[in-house]
Order: C-alpha cells, then structure tokens, then sequence
C-alpha cells in the first residue's frame, strides 16, 4: 500500500513518515468500517471500496505532510545538534557586528532610520574595520566598485588598513610546527620573530634558508579561517534577505556578489592556491620586465608560503625614492599596463589586485608584483571580445564597442541594441573623446550603463573591470596625470600591428585553410546530391519536432496530465450515475452490484485527480 501510495503521488517519501501515515490511514479505515466488521458478506463485498479509502487517506496524509515539512526540511537529529551550536555561534557574532554598529552611529539605519550628518561613509568604514578580517576585505573589495558607490564611500573605503598587532610568536611558531612538520629551527638558518608586516589573515618574517637564500615567509594567523567561516555564513545569509526583499539588492546582483567575494576569499585563506596562481603567471611572464618572487614549493602549506624576497619599497612610499633616482615614472607606468594588458589579453591569467601595497619598486629600478591570492582566468572567447572591445575603442566605434560588450556579458533575451549604441556613443564622448583624462566616474558609468539594460557582468569579465579600475589608481601614484585610456590605445595599435605583420598573416591563413580544407573537399559531391535530388523531384527537408529533450519532457508531461484528468474526470461521472441508480442485483442485503462499481470507480476518480492535483503544485525540480 505504501509503494502504491508514493507511485502514485510520483515522489520520493521518507520511510518514517510513510509507516506514520500508513498506520493512522488503516486505523481510520478501521473505525469508519468497524459497523461492517460483523457481517462478514458486506466486508468481502466492500473490500476493494476499503482498500481504495485507506489508500485515499494514505494519499492525503503524504500530500499534506509534503507541503506542511517537505522531505528532507528536517535533518537528522546529529545534524540538529550541529545547527543548534552553529546558530548559537551565529548568534553571537550577529550580536557583536550589531554592537559594532551601534558604537559607530550605524544604530538608526538598523532599525530603519536614517541619519541626517555627513559622515556615514566615515561610520561605515571604522566599522568594517572593527568586524575583523572578513568585514575589511569585504570593504576593500567594494572599494574597488565606484559603480555601486558613490564617492565619498569609495574615498573612504579606499583607507582600509588590515594592519592588526601581530600574533604572539608562540602560535606562529606552533602554526609553523604543524605545517611543515618540524621546529622553524631545523629548516631555517635564521628566522626573525619579530614580523615585518601584520595584516588581518598573515604575517610576514624574515627568513634565511640553510642555503644562504633570503626569504620571506607568510604564516596564517591562528583561528583565523573558523572566523572567517562564520563570518561568510553570515555575509551569505544577508545577501540572499537582501536579494530576496529588495529591489536594489537584485538589481545589484548583491547574492552573486557574495558568492564571488565568499570564493576569492576562500582561495586566499589556501596559501596553496597562491603558490599556484604565482607559478602560472611566472610562467607566463617570462621575458617581461617585471620581477615576481619565486615560489619555494617544497615549504608551502595550506597555511605557510616561503618565497624569495624581493628587495624594494612598496610603490606607495616610493614617491621619495624615485625622485632621488630621477626616474622616468611614465615609463614604468607604461610597463605596468602593458604587463598587466598583456596578461589580461593574451595570457589569459593576470593580477586581480594591483594596488599600489602590492607593487614594489625594486632596487634594480624595476617593478615587482607582490601577493597572488587573488588571481583572474579570462578564456580565449572573452579575450578575443576584450581585443574588440579596444579596439572599438581606439577607433570611435559605438557600433564596434556595442557588439563587443554583448559578447562580454549576458544579455537578456529583449534589449534595445540600437539604444544601447546610442548610449555608449554618449558614454564614449563624454570619457574617451581627445584629451579626456580617465576617472572613478568612467567606471561607475560604465557600469551604470551595463545595470541600466540589465546585463549581466561575468564575474571573470568584472575582475577585469575592477583590476584596470585598481590599476588606475595605481597608475596615478606612480606617475601623476598619466592616461591610461591613451595609453590603452597604443597597446591595442600596437598589438594590431603585430598581427598584421606579413609571417603573422601567413600564419593565420595557413591555420584558417587547415580548418576549411576538409569542408571545402566535400563540398562539391554534396552539391552534387543536392542538384540532382532537385532535378528529380526528390529534394525534402527533415525537420524533428521536440528535438530538445526538455520539450519532450514538458510535452509528455502535460499529456500525462490531461490524459489523468479525463480518465478521472469519466470515472467520477460514471461513478455518481452509477450511484444514482437503483434496481441492480443485491450484492449483500443493501449493496447493490452498481452501487459497488460505483463506490469503486468514485475511489479511483479521487485518486487520479489528487495525483494531479499534486503534480500541478509540486515545485519544479522535485
């Protein structure tokens, strides 16, 4: 009966609740037929009418149990004592990010109000900075999006510091210890207790490998992942409410945003990964002037990075330096964009983060890119579209521009292409005519312009958007005035003139008729078929309907319904005229022989409706 019942309904039904409902279904069964438990004719006469109605019952219950708690809404119950410690912990946390709030004037907006003063941004970021590590790099990522922003919130944000007192050497010793599996003392020669720089998830020392190489070691900071952990539960639950409840939240996009900050964090809390990203673009730097560390894989945990140390001063105190060397700062400005564009256009692997504390100024003039864990992959589709999107560009283009940026992003499936040129015709007027100098605005337009017709950023396409808004800044620092859109064009002229070199010419139709040659081969025999089928009335087309799977299904589906409803439908209506009518044989003393039937098909009417009933009000994908 319980098989019945759950082929029937056409789901899935836990065992606990169909031996509930199967026991309360018999036993209501039971009491509504105990009148006929003595005589033992009107029982046989009425045992399929009873097997039905306790079915019917079985049926009903499993429904209602399905749409009050659906199966697997209650987890078992080693899975509840998790939940209850992982809320309490939550808990908790929720209170100290509140209190945080509260002592920085972010109390009225928490309740609904909003203060009327000037310095919320201010109040935002001394807050992200007392929530800990997962709040200011949160806070620093949004610093890099001036298109959800304004100004003075990118302005402030932009002075986020995870600078923390450093951890107490006896834990960093004992992170050292389980990591590499042996006391610092016996793989470094020398090894300095006293960090060179604290952040939020790391601190850096000062080290000396037996072979005499310096090296600079990176070690987690103790507790710092289960923080973390819970922190994005949290950031995660809030931006599915926001997404949910609220307009803005989902034109933003607030729960992809979440779910892309939750990932590049994450993979930064896995020193491995890293390592990994830091040999990638190596290799794919070899040749170009600019320095990166060398990864001592050997050494690198989960929680420990050893690489080689780069001798320099971080680019934003290099203002000093380079003046004493009279430095030229436009040349080295058009060496970190032309890396940077390089990897992005060509490589396909480039830095996310190229702030100017992740670039150094070398002792040998160069410049050095510093902490990998946050690395972009852009494939070879999107970069062909990015090299489209320059060169429209460096032309003028809006017609040029526009089919780039549908190929970037997701468009949906109604948009106004002619009035999407006509915007980035303006938008390229206003930041890209002769003589305009790039700002934070451009970038916040742009995206501005991409929310207004609802496309749909990739987030690997964002990264690039978001690194170049970055570099911008960067840019600035090194050389002040410097035009990095001018300076954007002369890559892509120059990359043109690269490929339209006579051997890179060759080389392309050569590729091209390596791949058209096997077509081009068959395509006169299969002219040939096709012109004589023509001439002897023998040319057709074959078109299969429903050839996508999802339709046959949908298709197959709704037939299957229709076919139920009207089985049902007769059966009810046979049933009640069945019913009504009187001068039958006599099954029992009182039963009828159509009254039977009808009892029956009546039952059977029921069942076949509340299957579809059921169908039509299950979820999809259930």
């Amino acid at each position: 009966m319980a098989l019945a019942a759950r082929r029937i309904l056409g789901m899935r039904v836990g065992l606990v609740r169909t031996t509930i409902a199967t026991l309360l279904a018999m036993s209501s069964t039971g009491s509504l037929f105990s009148s006929l438990a003595d005589d033992q004719g009107a029982s046989s006469a009425l045992a399929t009418v009873l097997f039905g109605v306790t079915l019917l019952l079985l049926i009903g219950m499993l429904a209602l149990a399905e749409v009050v708690v659906p199966t697997g809404s209650i987890p078992p119950p080693v899975d509840w004592f998790r939940a209850v410690r992982g809320r309490i912990a939550r808990t908790r946390r929720y209170s100290r990010i509140t209190a945080i709030a509260v002592r920085h004037g972010l109390g009225p907006y928490l309740r609904g109000r909003e203060r009327t003063d000037t310095a919320l941004a201010r109040s935002v970021r001394l807050a992200l900075e007392d929530g800990g590590v997962t709040f200011v790099k949160l806070g620093q990522v949004l610093s890099t999006r001036p298109d959800l922003l304004p100004p003075d919130f990118i302005d402030e944000l932009t002075l986020l510091q995870d600078n923390v007192p450093a951890a107490p050497w006896d834990q960093v010793r004992a992170v050292l210890v389980e990591e590499l599996g042996q006391a610092p003392e016996a793989v470094f020669a020398e090894f300095d207790e006293r960090p060179m720089a604290a952040a939020s998830i790391a601190q850096v020392h000062l080290a000396l490998l037996k072979t005499g190489e310096e090296v600079v070691v990176k070690v987690q900071r103790p507790g710092v992942r289960k923080v973390a952990e819970g922190d994005l539960d949290i950031v995660a639950r809030l931006a599915r409410t926001l997404q949910e409840r609220t307009r803005w939240g989902r034109a933003m996009g607030v729960l992809d945003l979440a779910t892309g900050f939750s990932v590049a964090l994450r993979e930064e809390l896995d020193f491995r990964v890293e390592a990994r990203n830091l040999a990638t673009v190596a290799a794919a730097s070899v040749g170009q002037d600019v320095g990166l560390p060398a990864v001592h894989e050997d050494l690198c945990t989960a929680r420990v990075l050893v690489m080689q140390r780069l001798s320099g001063v971080p680019m934003r105190a290099a203002g000093p330096v380079l003046d004493e060397r009279g430095a030229d700062r436009g040349a080295l400005a058009t060496t970190l964009l032309s890396y940077l564009l390089r990897q992005v256009m060509l490589d396909g692997v480039f830095h996310a983060d190229p702030h100017p504390g992740n670039i150094m100024l070398l002792a040998d003039g160069r410049l050095g890119l510093l902490d990998f864990g946050s690395v972009g992959r852009i494939d070879a589709q999107l970069r062909s579209a990015l090299r489209r999107l320059l060169l429209a560009i460096d032309r003028g283009d809006p017609a040029g521009l526009c089919d780039a940026l549908l190929e970037l992003v997701t468009r949906p499936d109604e948009i106004d292409a002619q009035q999407l040129e006509r915007a980035l015709g303006q938008f390229m007027a206003r930041h890209l005519s002769a003589g305009m100098r790039p700002d934070v605005e451009m970038f916040g337009d742009l995206f501005r312009l991409v929310y207004r017709y609802d496309l749909s950023i990739p987030p690997e396409v964002a990264a690039v958007f978001r690194a170049l808004a970055t570099l911008e800044g960067t840019l600035g620092t090194i050389a002040p005035g410097f035009n990095i859109v001018v300076e954007s064009r002369a890559f892509a002229a120059a990359q043109i003139d690269e490929h339209l070199t006579p051997e890179s010419m060759r080389r392309a139709v050569v590729e091209e008729l390596h791949s058209v040659l096997p077509m081009l081969r068959r395509l006169p025999r299969r002219v040939d078929r096709i012109t004589s089928a023509l001439e002897q009335g023998r040319l057709g087309v074959n078109v299969r309907l429903f050839a996508d799977d999802r339709d046959r299904r949908f298709v197959t589906g709704l037939l299957h319904q229709v076919m139920l409803t009207g089985l049902g439908a007769t059966a009810g209506v046979m049933a009640v005229l069945l019913l009504g009518g009187t001068g039958g044989p006599q099954v029992v003393p009182g039963i009828e022989l159509h009254h039977l039937f009808g009892y029956n098909l009546l039952v059977v009417s029921v069942l076949l409706g509340l299957r579809v009933v059921v169908t039509i009000f299950r979820p999809r994908g259930a």
